[in-house]
């Protein structure tokens, strides 16, 4: 190690096993100040008065970034928060989130609401915390003193929210929000299914899961797709889809990117990971829109992600209180609550598909971070924040509920087994989380200008 880095080193994590940019090897992990410093040989030697953590054969990654969470906190906070959102999230292994701007009341959608949301997560956070902003019919004006505030974009829906408070923008109001977003540079992340194709679906209530998944066609998410790249393409504007469901939309993404529309593309863990045929009637702990689709499917997305056609994997944390999980589909909350699960649910199906975590690494940490332009976060190397989790990839566990952090314990992982287990999760040089005991909320509250 540098003589002239070693002097102020802190701490040395080592691992058989770190994951770099330049791929996974043996190495010793220098931080001082909170920061990365240096990556060098495993075994190079400790500088005199640094702490050596040596993690043996366990895995050193960074820790992962999820840019799609719905914290709902403050006003819905029966639903989820900041204190049990974030403890899930590290125990997953995810050190960073940005929060959605939709179900917390008010919605993050004028300058005055982000402060109000930052003031209440500022003491809560177990792990950073940034925020997304969101567009409206009638917020157009609010949209760059927002971005100037620091949200790392704006998120709109096309097909209703959910929430009254949060209605969707037609093709005119879309246009509208994307120029003027546009104009200053920002990111447009945009909920694509498009109202004229559901309202055209069957309209059916009842347990049934194969006849909720028909209200929801895979030509739903196909045509808004289609519109956005046409109006992003004309406009010139960056946009972000959000949890792609449907595999038929991902020859659109392609061709879009070969024309160069500024077009990036997110998936979930549950549409990689459940399908639409293991579903049991009345287990609306799978509902989610758009919906899980069937294993054919799921297997051309895991195509589009090897490609580089999908870029990343985020989880669409959206929980509800077990009592809007009702078991029929038509009525019930539509979210899945997968913070604490995301990093091993998607390495168990990697594995078996030929991935490695380097593979993940890139999905889950280094595309969403470089996203939203996180250039601190990310990655395992010097300049980065030292944000690790520690993994055991052979280590299996079965799902329990009971185990689970986040506020309301409804999952539809429950009962199965799964690779990857986190052994402890570090922010910024210090170890929040161990032996499944957790420390006092050390996040920090992200902007995107600093």
């Amino acid at each position: 190690m540098d003589t002239s880095v070693a002097a102020g080193v802190e701490l040395v994590l080592r691992s058989t096993r770190v994951v770099t940019p330049e791929g996974t090897r043996a190495a010793s992990v220098a931080v001082s100040g909170g920061k990365i410093v240096a990556v060098a040989a495993y075994d190079a030697a400790v500088p005199t008065g640094a702490r050596l953590e040596d993690f043996g054969d366990d895995v050193l990654l960074p820790g992962l970034v999820d840019t799609h969470v719905h914290v709902n906190d403050p006003g819905r906070t029966e639903w989820e928060g900041f204190w049990t959102a974030t403890r899930a999230a590290a125990a997953g292994g995810i050190t960073t989130l940005i929060d959605m701007p939709l179900n917390s009341l008010p919605p993050t959608t004028t300058v005055d609401n982000l402060r109000t949301k930052q003031d209440v997560a500022r003491s809560k956070a177990h792990i950073d915390v940034g925020f997304w902003g969101g567009a409206l019919p009638d917020n157009v004006a609010d949209l760059k003193p927002l971005h100037d505030a620091g949200v790392y974009g704006f998120k709109c829906f096309l097909s209703p929210s959910g929430v009254e408070e949060f209605p969707e923008l037609n093709q005119d109001q879309l246009a509208t929000s994307m120029a003027e977003i546009a104009g200053f540079g920002g990111l447009l992340i945009v909920h694509a299914e498009d109202p004229h194709e559901l309202d055209a679906a069957p309209h059916t209530s009842g347990p049934k899961y194969a006849d909720y998944l028909a209200t929801r066609p895979r030509v739903s998410e196909d045509t808004a797709i289609e519109k956005l790249i046409a109006l992003a393409k004309r406009i010139g504007a960056r946009v972000h889809v959000l949890h792609l469901s449907s595999s038929d939309a991902i020859p659109l993404i392609a061709a879009a990117r070969r024309e160069g529309v500024r077009l990036t593309v997110e998936t979930c863990p549950h549409y990689l990971t459940l399908t639409a045929e293991e579903v049991p009637d009345g287990a609306s702990e799978f509902k989610c829109c758009p919906p899980i689709r069937e294993a054919g499917n799921q297997d051309l997305l895991w195509g589009a992600l090897a490609d580089g056609t999908i870029d990343c994997v985020v989880t669409d944390h959206s929980p509800s209180t077990a009592d809007l999980k009702t078991d029929d589909f038509a009525t019930a909350w539509g979210g899945i609550s997968g913070l604490q699960l995301s990093l091993p649910a998607v390495w168990t199906e990697a594995r078996k598909r030929g991935h490695t975590l380097d593979d993940v690494v890139r999905w889950m940490c280094t595309r969403t971070a470089e996203l939203v332009g996180l250039d601190r976060k990310g990655a395992i190397e010097a300049g980065r924040d030292a944000d690790f989790a520690v993994l055991a990839p052979d280590e299996t566990f079965t799902v329990d509920p009971a185990e689970l952090h986040h506020r309301n314990r409804v999952t539809a992982y429950a009962g199965k087994t799964l690779s990857g287990v986190v052994k402890s999760t570090w922010l910024r040089g210090e170890r929040i989380l161990h032996g499944g005991e957790f420390t006092e909320p050390a996040g920090r509250l992200l902007e995107r200008n600093n």
